[in-house]
């Protein structure tokens, strides 16, 4: 028989709605309990915790990119200077749809696939959350007007006023400054992220990147409280950044442009130097590019056509430019020959337009002049008119270790220089050299060519003034520098290696420029028509440097010879002679004759002595 329940049972009613109650009440209590805990644990124990990520939704803390120290020539004239920009950035942690955001944004301004490219690329580098990441640079008004009236529908988007750096003179200034551009991800890895908090360009090269560290200054920070959608409410701290260092050169704007007009469709190179302080007053190299397409990135396009041009104008022709320097080299042979007793100013050698080497015969050398210069040439005579017979014999006597000695003793194969960024040391040729670089020992003949500035020994036109300058002083060094004033405590690596001073009595140094003074105004001298009516009296040399060999009996005609084979052009000089106030050094590429070079010497000089007057 099967139990029943007695429905007017209402005791038993009664008892199981309280027993419901209980279990109901029972099962709040253990809630309340767990939330009053959870609540405990999350408000006292993670306190801290959980401040901290409030925080930081709500305040973040910015880098303040220092002002980049300013640049000028040694009138005050503005070489580098920073301009305004407004940049469009975004910040990928707030943007839902990139690809539906940038629709929209090219809806509203212009923006190129390259620039796009660009912006992915700078999204998989190392950044730190909610770092902007920029798309678009350099914004017009009319742009950054119509990104404003919609950004209230376009999440992550921030346009950003910055400075950049702007070269007020373009290609005249460029190998000299360099330029400042993004940092790659191999710079990255060596700078201090500290420094460069907010900063997104680095010197790249020349002034720029030798006083980097100066230039840079030192970032500042600002805490700010920002709403849901990253804007700024208010700034709650502030510390301000400390702006870079401002340099001034030696070199003088209109002197530098003057160079870059006499190399104007020519590739070469003009060096300037202030004898008496050492200081770089002009350094022009042609052709040149325009620095400024590098500060916000360069197209692909644009890079190649740079890159790819056969005049090579990346090349700074008067730092790394190294070419045979030809008969500019004479001097500093003889006044090594003087100091090592190998010959006198008295000493005279037969000049038949030829010389055959002793040891063998079957080695004839010629002079530049048919027939040769005179029965005997002296020192002077060399000099005056550039007699190769003379050289030949003198480097002969002279033998190589004396020779390198010499060209060490003005600069050659060195780097003397304290700021000029990525100079090339070119070549002072010794044995173990050879041996090491051909795997040949060292020949008679091959001292015959250095001997006339040829074969082994390279040099780039600032190593030619460099020299000039040394002479010019009695041998007594004075630094190569581009920057003259700055702060006291400057953090860039300045070390400079100089050789030892040449040890010669004052009369020689006086007789040497006496004959690179007839060089201009003789009239057996090489650059006698630079000379002729000059204001003021000249001392210099020219040289002719062969591209290619021409056999020992024959000759070429210009015209006859594919002009980037023919022969280089050099000159170097100071002025006035009685008292330097300039020593000038003009290279051109394929200029086929020296002596052309000296009217372009004189036009910087008569520029520099008759400044004040103009």
């Amino acid at each position: 028989m099967v139990d029943t329940l007695n429905i007017e049972d209402r005791t038993g009613e009664k008892n199981l709605v309280f027993r419901r109650m209980i279990v109901a009440m029972l099962l709040v209590f253990v809630m309340v309990i767990s939330l009053i805990a959870r609540l405990f644990y999350l408000q006292v124990v993670q306190h801290d915790l959980y401040v901290t990520k409030s925080k930081a939704n709500r305040v973040q803390v910015q880098p303040l990119t220092p002002t980049r120290g300013l640049i000028y020539d040694r009138n005050g004239v503005l070489l580098a200077d920073n301009l305004p920009s407004h940049n469009l950035q975004l910040v990928m942690e707030r943007v839902d749809d990139f690809d539906d955001t940038l629709t929209q944004l090219r809806s509203l301004i212009e923006i190129s696939d390259w620039e796009v490219s660009r912006f992915e690329s700078r999204l998989k580098r190392s950044r730190r959350p909610f770092q902007p990441v920029i798309l678009k640079e350099r914004l017009t008004e009319t742009e950054i007007a119509r990104i404003a009236a919609n950004r209230y529908f376009l999440d992550g988007i921030e346009v950003d006023a910055t400075l950049i750096r702007q070269y007020p003179y373009g290609s005249t200034f460029a190998h000299v400054l360099g330029y400042v551009g993004k940092i790659n991800e191999s710079e990255l890895k060596k700078i201090d992220g500290s420094l460069y908090a907010g900063t997104r360009q680095i010197g790249k090269n020349g002034i720029e990147k030798t006083y980097e560290m100066d230039l840079l200054g030192e970032p500042g920070a600002r805490m700010v409280e920002t709403n849901a959608k990253g804007r700024i409410l208010r700034t709650l701290e502030n510390e301000s950044s400390k702006p870079g260092v401002d340099l001034t050169l030696y070199m003088d704007l209109e002197l530098q442009q003057l160079a870059e007009k006499e190399l104007e469709g020519r590739r070469g190179a003009i060096v300037a130097i202030d004898p008496k302080t050492g200081g770089i007053l002009a350094l022009a190299s042609n052709p040149s590019f325009d620095p400024n397409l590098f500060v916000t990135g360069i197209s692909t396009e644009d890079y190649a056509v740079l890159r790819d041009s056969i005049d090579v104008p990346f090349l700074n022709r008067a730092t790394r430019g190294l070419y045979p320097p030809a008969s500019t080299i004479k001097m500093f042979l003889a006044l090594g020959a003087l100091e090592s007793g190998v010959t006198s100013w008295d000493y005279r050698v037969p000049d038949p337009g030829y010389y055959i080497l002793p040891t063998d015969e079957e080695v004839r050398k010629r002079d530049w002049k048919e027939g040769g210069h005179y029965d005997f040439v002296t020192l002077s005579d060399a000099i005056i008119e550039s007699c190769d017979t003379y050289f030949y014999d003198l480097s002969f006597r002279m033998k190589l270790e004396n020779m390198n000695d010499a060209l060490d003793k003005f600069g050659f194969g060195r780097d003397t220089t304290k700021d000029v960024d990525n100079l090339r040391k070119g070549i002072n040729p010794n044995r173990n050299w050879k041996k090491q670089r051909h795997g040949l020992s060292w020949f008679a003949g091959d001292s015959l060519n250095v001997g006339i500035g040829q074969g082994y020994v390279l040099a780039s036109p600032l190593q030619v003034a460099i020299a000039t300058m040394t002479l010019v002083n009695n041998g007594e060094w004075k630094v190569a520098s581009l920057v003259q004033e700055a702060s006291d405590e400057l953090k860039a690596d300045l070390k400079v290696d100089l050789p030892e001073s040449m040890a010669l009595d004052e009369e020689d140094w006086d007789k040497m420029k006496d004959a690179m003074r007839k060089v201009m105004h003789s009239s057996k001298g090489t650059a006698r028509g630079t000379g002729y009516d000059s204001p003021f009296q000249i001392a210099g040399k020219t040289g002719t440097a062969q591209v290619f060999s021409v056999a020992q009996d024959e000759t070429y005609e210009a015209e006859d010879v594919e002009e980037r084979l023919r022969d280089h052009a050099w000159f170097t000089g100071f002025a006035p002679y009685e008292s330097p106030e300039i020593v000038v050094t003009v290279f051109v590429e394929n200029g086929e004759h020296g002596s052309a070079m000296g009217p372009v010497a004189r036009r910087l000089m008569e520029h520099w002595i008759f400044r004040e007057q103009q």
